[in-house]
Order: C-alpha cells, then structure tokens, then sequence
C-alpha cells in the first residue's frame, strides 16, 4: 500500500499547518492532538479492507463534508480547522502521490491524483519541507509545549500512534523509507512523549487520591 499514496508525516505535516493557519484567520482555538489525528483518520480503511476499499468513502471529500456539517451547523467557524484537517488528507497528500483516490465518491468512483512517484526525489524533499515547517511552526507557537503539558485530551493522539506510526516500523518490509525515517520517529517520539506525560499524571493522581482515602479511612 505504500507506493500510492504519502505517508504520514505529509499528512500531519499538513494537517497541522493547514488547520493552525485557518485557526489562525478565524481567530479561534484548536485542540492539536484532534487535528493530528483527523489529519490521517481517512486511512483507516487500511483496517477495515474487508469492508470498504482503500481511498473510496473514508476518503471521499463529499462523505467527510456530509459528516461535518452537524459540526459546523453547531460550532461554526470553531469546526472549520478540523475539517481542514480531515480533507486536506485526500486533497493533498493523496491527491499528489495518490492516482486511485476515490475523491468524489459516491457521485463518481472515478480515480484522482497526480500521480508523482511516492519514492521520487520530488516527494521526499516536499515532505521533508513540509515537516521542518510543521515542526518550527510546532515550536514557535508553543504547540509542543502543549503536546507535553499532560491534558486528558492528548491521549487522542493515542490513534494515530498505534494505527498508523509504530505500524509503518514494525511491517515487514519497513513501509517508510531510510529517507524520511527521521521525520517518522520525531512525530512518534512527540506522540509517545505526550501520551506517556499524560498517563502518568493520571497515575501520579490516582496514586494521590489513594493516599487520601487511606487517611481519611485510618
């Protein structure tokens, strides 16, 4: 599956800029780890194959504007970078390397994409830019910092690590190439760090209210 389609730090590299830009016009808030995790959800028909064809309706622009307009009905121009998020995913990266992306399905199954050679020098060195300026935009907006602070809703960033990051790694063959290995790792050491910050706080908390009602209970 890895010769069709970018791999995934394009689309969070992208999600993430497209999504914090618009935040950004809007004036509005976003919480980081949705986005990151919206940026790469259309791929979850890789595990459902047995149901739904990889990049038909989990990647259809019309089925993810079908689905958010509750969202936006209710939060308006709040909702608006997380949808950025979610169909920049087949509007972008899966438009540029992709050549059987089901965009418009199911007005039409008919295939989208530019077609440039995932291996190719081109789309190594696109996702490489795209990923340092994901990255200095992470560190000049705090975002990282953030990523680390230990908020409950960091733990989302749970589904992208272990359906999609530590997957490529332990596939045989590897899917990601030596060329972009370390962009990879560095949004998955970012991912574990905040999932494994936030979990032990919850477990330093639960440790604390132990304490407690084992005083009180003396």
């Amino acid at each position: 599956m890895g010769e069709t389609k970018s791999y995934a730090v394009g689309h969070f590299a992208f999600g993430y800029i497209l999504s914090r830009s618009s935040a950004e016009l809007l004036k509005t808030r976003i919480n980081i780890p949705l986005v990151l995790a919206l940026s790469i959800i259309p791929d979850v028909d890789v595990w459902l194959s047995n149901f739904v064809a990889h990049r038909g309706p989990t990647h259809s622009i019309i089925m993810a504007t079908l689905v958010f307009i509750p969202v936006l009905f209710i939060y308006r121009t709040k909702a608006v970078p997380y949808f950025v998020a979610l169909v920049q995913h087949s509007l972008i990266g899966d438009l540029i390397t992709g050549r059987n992306n089901q965009m418009l399905w199911p007005a039409t199954t008919q295939y989208y994409g530019l077609n440039i050679d995932i291996a190719s020098t081109t789309n190594m060195a696109l996702e490489w830019t795209i990923f340092l300026i994901s990255i200095i935009v992470m560190i000049k907006a705090k975002d990282i910092a953030d990523l680390l602070s230990r908020r409950s809703s960091n733990l989302i960033l749970a589904v992208p690590t272990f359906t999609v990051l530590l997957p490529t790694f332990v596939a045989q063959p590897i899917e990601v190439p030596p060329a972009l290995m370390l962009p990879h790792i560095a949004y998955l050491v970012i991912f574990l760090a905040s999932i494994i910050a936030t979990c032990w706080k919850f477990l330093a908390m639960h440790k604390l209210e132990t304490r407690i009602r084992s005083s009180i209970g003396r």
